[in-house]
């Protein structure tokens, strides 16, 4: 929105605010002005939950230790999700749809979320959601972003073409291409690409949930991937940088560099108060739009075979679990890890809470690192 007032509207009168074109520049104060808000009004949104009595319920089969964080403010997402949307609007150019799918994405994950929370906190019942119906609203959302998509294809401003790492050469396309003689096939052909989307949205929502069970880990490992991000996006949109490590240039992902800075702000402000021991707990409304983030933009700048790299720590949680249960069903019982997610198993291990999420954030950061080196190496 200054964009577009300041730079847009005002720069012919007043040439200083050329300033904002710069997007190096609109990502710093993004990312400076999420942090602000997380940390101004984190004390405010704290207070409130506790007014309102919305506390953590602490399952009795977890680890013992965590039964005293029972009744710590939870649905702290809902503050996230402000911090990053805001600086978002503010601060981005607002005629690029790129950053309003991100946006929507973040949104409706984030709503889903909150849906679950609410009926677990406020209604006080066991179980928010049901599988079932968690499952489908996200495969809506990310339905939803896909078609999105789909559209900007149709005016070349999305490629459907994945980038491979190590192999700058290989560039597989992800749409089917029907004969000229079956016209009315054509929508079909972004078939693959829909799925591959829903299938990248579920995982890396879900991957971040599940990785939300320790002070600070989920949002420590968050602000390394989107770090990680920022600097993708950032090199994807810029015409040199693309052109050298020859990445399939897109102009519009470059101002998606603004969302990933408002994110990694948003998110140290957060970890301000979710440090162990935590004041407040991100909830699913926080864990599904942070994870609906960071999969949106690894699609749309066409790095979802990067993304396990990129969010390593969500990938082996994520991976803990289905194994975990996995073993569980055709094992007769016997299981792999004496309690999953990972870092439960840390835990029964003798690890202290500190040392699992100072070493997970440590094994996210190499994760990120080697990500990053893929651009090279190629």
């Amino acid at each position: 929105m200054l964009y577009w007032l300041l730079y847009e509207k005002l720069f012919p009168f007043f040439h200083p605010f050329r300033i904002f074109r710069y997007l190096t520049f609109r990502t710093a104060f993004a990312s400076l002005t999420a942090l602000m808000i997380a940390l101004f009004i984190g004390p405010y949104v704290i207070q409130k939950l506790r007014e309102f009595q919305i506390g953590q319920y602490v399952r009795e089969d977890g680890p013992q230790s965590h039964l005293k964080k029972t009744g710590t403010p939870t649905m702290g997402g809902v503050l996230i999700t402000i911090a990053i949307l805001l600086p978002t609007i503010l601060w981005s150019d607002p005629g690029n749809p790129l950053v309003w799918i991100t946006v929507g994405s973040t949104f409706a994950f984030g709503a889903i979320g909150f849906a679950d929370d609410y009926i677990k906190v406020v209604k006080r019942r066991s179980l928010g959601l049901t599988a079932r119906a968690k499952l489908f609203y996200q495969c809506l959302a990310a339905a939803g972003v896909a078609i999105a998509l789909v559209v900007l294809t149709q005016f070349k401003m999305f490629s459907t073409q994945m980038s491979v790492p190590f192999i700058k050469s290989l560039r597989p396309d992800m749409l089917w291409h029907w004969p000229m003689a079956i016209p009315h096939l054509y929508f079909l052909g972004f078939l693959p690409f829909i799925l591959a989307v829903i299938l990248v949205l579920l995982g890396s929502t879900n991957a971040v949930n599940l990785t939300d069970g320790l002070d600070g880990l989920a949002i420590g490992c968050t602000i390394i991937a989107a770090g990680a991000l920022t600097v993708l996006t950032y090199v994807s949109g810029h015409v040199v940088f693309a052109d050298y490590l020859e990445l399939q240039r897109m102009p519009l992902v470059g101002e998606l560099t603004v969302f990933c800075g408002s994110m990694v702000g948003a998110s140290i402000g957060f970890l301000w108060y979710n440090a162990h021991p935590a004041e407040i707990f991100m909830g699913d409304v926080g864990s599904l739009a942070l994870g609906g983030a960071i999969g949106t933009v690894a699609i749309i700048i066409r790095q979802e075979l990067l993304l396990p790299f990129i969010g390593g720590v969500f990938v082996l949680e994520a991976l803990s679990v289905i194994l975990q249960v996995g073993s569980y069903k055709l094992r007769n019982g016997k299981r792999i890890f004496k309690m999953a997610p990972l870092h439960h198993h840390f835990e029964q291990l003798g690890w202290s809470e500190s040392k699992v999420i100072a070493r997970f954030w440590i094994m996210a950061l190499v994760f990120a690192l080697f990500a990053l080196t893929t651009l090279k190496l190629r």
